[in-house]
This record gives C-alpha cells, structure tokens and sequence, in this order.
C-alpha cells in the first residue's frame, strides 16, 4: 500500500572509486569556496590516511587552514565546540571531515555555530532550527556503517547528563561525499563488524519506519542484500576492495534510507545502551536488531518476510509469520558468525552492560526521540522483557 504523501529530497553529491580520496580536488570546484578546516581523529593521522587527501587537495589550489584531531568515541558537546572555534579562527570558509561517525557528526554539529554562530544547546536543538544553508561540508568516511555522510542528523554526546543528543535538519546534509574503500580498508575485523552491523540496523528500521516509502525502502532493501554478501567477506579479508567497496555503498545507501524514514526502538535501546553503558553504537544495535525485531514483530510480520529474500533466505511456501522468522533469524546467524570470529560480542553481558542497568536503559530508550518513529508505542516495561533477552 502506498502512502498518501511522501517526500525524498537528497542535495549530496556522491562519487565513488578507490584511490578517490586523494584526487578529488576538481568536485570542489562547485563549492566556490577556497580554505577548508579538517577534522579528523588520531588514529586516522597516526594511519597516513591524511597525508594524501591534503595532497590532492592543496595541489588543486584549495588551503587547508587546520585540523582538529581530537574527536573522541563519541562526538562531544565540547569537542563539537573547539572545531567551530579553531575554524572560525583559522579563517576557514568550508569543512572537510575524514573519519567515522563520530568525526563527521562532530563536523556536522560544529557547521551550526561555525557557519551561523550561537551556541549549539540553545538555539540549534531538536529539528528544523534553521532558516539559512551552513558552509561547505565535505565528508570523506573511513568507516562503512553510519551513512552520516548522507544524512540529516548528527548525534552529539552530552558528558555531563550521559545522554545523545539529536540534531536534525535539512541544512545538515553535506555537500560531498567521497566514498573510496581504499579509506576503510585499515578498519579492523572489529569495527568492520560493528559498522556493518550499524548499517544494517539503518537499512532494516528505515524499511519498517512510519515514514518509509518507496523510495527509502528501494534503497534500504539495496543495502542489505550489499551487506548479507559482502560484510563477513570484508571481516575476513580486510584487503578485498570489492566487498569493503560493496559495504560502503551499503552503509550510504541504508542512511540515505533513514534519513528519509528515519529509525525506531533499536536505536532508541542502543542509543541509550551507549549513554548510560558506553557501549559503542554498532556494537549495541549490532546485538539489539534481532531483539528490537522481534519487539515489533506483530506490526511488521508481512515486511519482514519480504526482506528475507535480500538476507538470502528460500521461503517459498511459507507462510508470513514463518518467513518473517526466517529474516529474524537470518540477522541473529549473521550476529553470530561475527562473534564466531571473534568481532563482535554475542549480548549485553559481553559488552560489559550491568545486569542493574537494564531498567534504566529501558526507560531512557522510552524517551529517545527516535521512539516517535517506531511502527509499535516504545514503553520501558515492555522493552526490558526484550533487553532481558538480549543479555
């Protein structure tokens, strides 16, 4: 059934090809900006992965004013900060960012105060707070998982009150996107599993969301069948360009998803799994999807048997409630191979969550603003049962 009304609107330029990221120079041309702040992490300097993007860029004719490289884990409200500061000073009139999720949301929320000023709390929170475009983003992903490079959202980590903030908005779409899996190929077993298993979670919540459409479910769909073939390849073999290349596509093509749908209670328990427990994010919706699945089996039974095909399940004569099944578990197979070679843990328990933490988790997934999105209410008493099984 159609909906009556959708929209999908998506201004981000992506180009794809290994080696890219280091000769790309000439796509700024559109930009008509000149000097770029960078913002990156360590480990992505410590890697030389930045040495040849400066290159490129500096012999195209473009400045790079200066580098942030203190992003941690999780994109802080400080962090966030010092980059629109250091780029305001530095004279900067765009931003690239290579990295993460993490690195590219800290670049996103930074573009609020460093294109518009203000303060970042107090006039930027919540959705839809601007009335004017932000300055160049030019994002480069070193990861293939969160899609942020195509995205409307940056999640920011408030230390202090151990909560993610979201902030969304059209405006925060970058502008370009440089997909090169010669970037993620250093990624470890690890957060290729991690990422890829973010990725997923993106592609499965957008496909059920409230605001799905076809469009979004084109795509959604496009990703999983990407990740199903292509994500334990590229934990095997970190050196397969193909599949790393196949996840990369994938994770952008699942946020594009979601950017448009958006995603529901399995972000809504791994984002608050990742607060007050400070597990990574991939590692959390990476043991939650099958669980948050299961949570809203009742309501998306019949979308679930049509998404067992592009996971590789035969359900030929079954019925709906039996193939919807076999796409549950399809996930928690692929869950398990991950932690079979030793990338991922299997629960809540292995990823150090307290047993005491659960009813916490559970309220604070209640009030995370991607319930709004979720095809079933998110109430804590009835997550828990589901974050009791996940342990």
């Amino acid at each position: 059934m159609l909906p009556d009304f959708y929209q999908f609107y998506h201004p981000t330029k992506m180009i794809y090809g290994a080696g890219l990221a280091s000769d790309f120079s000439h796509e700024l041309d559109a930009l008509n900006v000149s000097n770029f702040f960078m913002v990156s992490d360590h480990i992505i300097h410590d890697l030389g992965l930045l040495d040849s993007i400066k290159e490129g860029i500096e012999q195209g004719g473009y400045t790079i004013t200066g580098t942030y490289l203190d992003v941690p884990q999780d994109a802080s409200i400080d962090a966030v900060k010092e980059i629109s500061r250091l780029a305001v000073e530095s004279g900067a009139e765009g931003l690239i960012a290579v990295g993460g999720g993490s690195v590219i949301d800290a670049a996103k929320a930074a573009n609020f105060t460093f294109s518009h000023g203000g303060d970042l709390i107090e006039d930027y929170s919540g959705a839809g707070t601007l009335t004017a475009p932000l300055k160049p983003l030019v994002v480069i992903p070193t990861t293939a998982g969160t899609g942020s490079e195509c995205t409307l959202v940056a999640v920011i980590y408030d230390v202090e009150n151990k909560v993610k903030l979201a902030f969304s908005d059209g405006y925060l779409l970058p502008r370009l996107a440089v997909l090169d899996p010669v970037m993620t190929q250093s990624l470890p077993p690890k957060l290729t599993a991690s990422t890829g298993m973010d990725a997923l979670t993106h592609a499965v919540e957008s496909y059920v969301g409230v605001d799905s459409s076809p469009h979004s479910e084109a795509l959604a769909v496009a990703a999983i069948e990407l990740i199903f073939n292509n994500l334990v390849k590229a934990i095997e073999d970190g050196d397969d360009l193909e599949a790393r290349g196949a996840m990369l596509i994938a994770s952008n093509l699942a946020g594009t998803s979601f950017s448009h749908s958006m995603v529901g209670c399995v972000h809504s328990m791994a984002h608050a799994t990742g607060g007050i427990e400070r597990v990574p994010h991939g590692v959390a919706n990476g043991i939650l999807l099958a669980h948050g699945m299961e949570y809203n089996f009742e309501e998306c039974k019949e979308k679930y048997a049509r998404l067992a095909y592009f996971m590789g399940q035969d359900v030929s004569g079954l019925s709906v409630d039996d193939a919807a099944r076999k796409a549950i578990q399809a996930v928690r197979d692929l869950h398990k191979k991950m932690h079979a070679l030793g990338a991922m843990p299997l629960n809540l328990r292995e990823a150090g969550v307290k047993k005491e933490s659960l009813e916490k988790i559970a309220q604070a997934a209640q009030e995370d603003g991607t319930t709004v999105y979720n095809i079933r209410e998110v109430i804590a008493e009835d997550i828990l049962v589901h974050l009791k099984n996940a342990y």
